[in-house]
């Protein structure tokens, strides 16, 4: 008789997240903007991807757990309340370093797209040709979202 096991992506999205903090770096998250619950500025979003910086510094009341990533953020000195399904995460990882963890996009229903990986939503380490297009990516224009803090 096979246990049925619930997914293992937010324990460790939380993992990685104290990890990239504990090593004093800035956690940035990767989001698939395509799936309807995801809810980001859709003014930065490039390819149907956007980039965030999740780092206390950054925004306020983040909350990562099982069903998805929320958290408040400023853009353009507007208040916004983001929210991604986990399934919607595609990376976690250090903005200095491009060290840390990326993730197939699930389906809108929760279940793994279809292809030709034998378990397609197990997490996979950032390769080296990803971990240089994430830090481009974040360091690709000054026009990409900044989130600060505001006082």
């Amino acid at each position: 008789m096979l246990m049925e096991f619930t997914s293992n992506k937010p324990y460790l999205l939380r993992a990685i997240y104290e990890w990239v903090l504990d090593n004093e770096a800035t956690p940035h998250i990767l989001i698939s903007a395509l799936n309807p619950q995801v809810d980001v500025p859709k003014q930065f979003v490039e390819d149907g991807k956007i980039i965030l910086n999740i780092s206390p510094s950054a925004s306020n009341n983040l909350l990562i757990d099982n069903d998805g990533v929320s958290f408040s953020a400023r853009f353009g000195g507007k208040p916004y309340t983001i929210y991604s399904p986990i399934g919607s995460i595609l990376a976690l990882y250090a903005s200095e370093t491009g060290e840390g963890m990326s993730f197939e996009e699930e389906d809108f229903d929760g279940s793994p797209p279809d292809g030709p990986d034998d378990n397609p939503s197990s997490p996979k380490s950032v390769p080296d040709s990803n971990v240089r297009s994430l830090k481009k990516a974040s360091n690709k224009s000054k026009k990409r979202p900044a989130l600060k803090v505001v006082k």
